[in-house]
Parts: C-alpha cells; sequence; structure tokens
C-alpha cells in the first residue's frame, strides 16, 4: 500500500490585514497594528501563501494539518477571510486546524475561532474541543489548544491542568489501537524566549515520556525545527515550520511547507519528512527529504 501522506502548514496569518475601526485599537491590538503596518506587511504576503497553497494541493496529501495563527490581531473582519481562505485549502474532512496566540489576541473574541472553524476542529464524534483526536487512515491526529490571550509584548501559551487530564485519557486509549498518533499543537515544545514559550511544557513533556506519541508538529516560532524528546520506546521528534505566508527576512526563512509519508512495515512505523520552500521566484522547490521514524 502507498504511504500515507500528511502535509503540515501554519502561521499563515492571512494577508492583507482588514482596516481596523478605531474602537478595535486599543491595547494589544494597537501595539500589533503598529508591527503590522510598520514591518509585517511587507513580508507577510497573500501571493507567498497562495502559491504555498497551490503547490500543497498539487502534491495530493491524504490530510493537512494547519497548526494555527490563522489570522492576526482577531479582529471581527479577520475571520470570515479566514474560513474562506481554509476553505480553499481543503475541505473539513481533509483538513486539521487548531488556534494558535493571534487567534485568541484579545479576550474580546476569543470564541471566534472555534465558531468560524467548528468543522476543521470537529473529532470523530462531532465534538468541538481539546483535546480531539480524528482518525485518518493509519494517523490518529490529536489537536490540542494552547491559544489564550496574554498581556500585551506577550505570545505564551497554554494548555491547562484539564487539558493534560484529558489528554492523558486519550493517549491511554490510542495505546490500544495500531495508530501512528501525531500531536497538533501551536505553540513548540521548548522555546529559549520566555515571552513565547508554552507555559506547562513540562508536564506535557513528563505525560509524553509516560504515554508517547509518533511526531508532534507546532508553528510560532516561524522556524523550520526539528527537536527531540523522550518518549516511552524511544525519541519523539517535534517538528516546525515557517509561516506559511512569509518572504524570507533576518533570521526567518521563507515560507514553506511539510510532507510526512507514513507507513508500516515489518520493523515498525516509518515515517519520512519532505520540506517543500518558496524561492524568490515564487516558484516551490524541495530543500530536504529525512527519514524521522
Amino acid at each position: 500500500m502507498a504511504p500515507f501522506t500528511l502535509a503540515h502548514l501554519s502561521d499563515p496569518h492571512l494577508p492583507p490585514l482588514p482596516k481596523p475601526r478605531l474602537t478595535e485599537l486599543a491595547g494589544k491590538r494597537a501595539l500589533g497594528y503598529v508591527n503590522w503596518t510598520r514591518n509585517r506587511h511587507k513580508y507577510q504576503r497573500r501571493e507567498v501563501l497562495d502559491a504555498l497553497v497551490a503547490d500543497v494541493r498539487a502534491q495530493a496529501p491524504d490530510h493537512i494539518a494547519v497548526t494555527g495563527d490563522l489570522v492576526n490581531l482577531a479582529m471581527e473582519a479577520e475571520f470570515a477571510p479566514a474560513r474562506a481562505w481554509l476553505d480553499e485549502v481543503g475541505p473539513p474532512d481533509r483538513v486539521t486546524t487548531i488556534p494558535g496566540n493571534h487567534d485568541a489576541y484579545v479576550r474580546a473574541t476569543y470564541h471566534r475561532f472555534g465558531e468560524t472553524f467548528a468543522p476543521y476542529l470537529a473529532d470523530d464524534d462531532g465534538r468541538i474541543g481539546f483535546p480531539g483526536v480524528r482518525r485518518r487512515g493509519p494517523v490518529a491526529l490529536i489537536s490540542l489548544s494552547s491559544a489564550v490571550p496574554t498581556l500585551p509584548l506577550m505570545a505564551t501559551g497554554t494548555l491547562g491542568r484539564d487539558q493534560l487530564t484529558d489528554l492523558e485519557q486519550v493517549l491511554e486509549q490510542l495505546a490500544t489501537e495500531d495508530v501512528f498518533r501525531v500531536l497538533l499543537v501551536h505553540h513548540p515544545l521548548k522555546s529559549d524566549a520566555r515571552q513565547k514559550r508554552l507555559t506547562d511544557s513540562a508536564a506535557l513533556l513528563a505525560l509524553l515520556k509516560r504515554r508517547g506519541v509518533e511526531l508532534i508538529l507546532h508553528g510560532h516560532d516561524h522556524i523550520h525545527s526539528t527537536m527531540w524528546f523522550e518518549g516511552p520506546n524511544g525519541r519523539i521528534p517535534a517538528i516546525g515550520v515557517p509561516s506559511a505566508s512569509a518572504l524570507a527576512h533576518g533570521r526567518y526563512p521563507a515560507a514553506a511547507y511539510n510532507l510526512f509519508a507514513i507507513e508500516k512495515d515489518n520493523e515498525g512505523w516509518r515515517c519520512e519528512q519532505i520540506v517543500r520552500s518558496i524561492d524568490h521566484g515564487l516558484q516551490i522547490r524541495e530543500i530536504k527529504r529525512a527519514r524521522v521514524i
């Protein structure tokens, strides 16, 4: 049988940013808007995002995971365009998304992500909540939400005790099934930047050491990243990608996405990572291929 292919992209930060109402430019949003108008609009580009998504679709993956930050300032006017964009990526049975910190930028619209993207969040039982489990072929996608409103200049994430408790039960159940477990979370499990960290990463890592998954996918840092964490049966790869709409700038690479070819043989699970990235001419090419499991 052909391998199951899972595409992973993250942090589209859907451009362009709609014109905000004056009432929306207060507190954290005011700082975010200044950052957008002075900096981010230069390198978060819709033409880049469209080229990347066209290439993803051309590869015809079995499923696509989008690990958060679909919007920028979580203004009301951002959510409908973001939903229209996700509908172009693929239908809810072929695409799974989770929220990022920008999707929960302020408390006033914290609820809007779940309302807008409900079909892309619902688990196998039609429930919307975290953790959620979607089984697709040999893969079990386990969705977490680290998205919480934070103070200005902070971009931390938190899972919380209830989500971690439920995750342990989910992983205990999945351990009885013959599935390749993929954990989706926006924030990386380790960060050197205090203002961008997952605040309860230690608890999550301890849980994964006990229960295990095969693969962790995240976004948030806007860079190519592979980290390894201890699991009950060996090391677990945790892989991040650059922003899906970014031009290369400073230390941040150009937009890219990952394809994972997943299959099982007599020796167990195998997973190959293929990295495809955009160049200055908006052409997509393969820049890396490696076995991660």
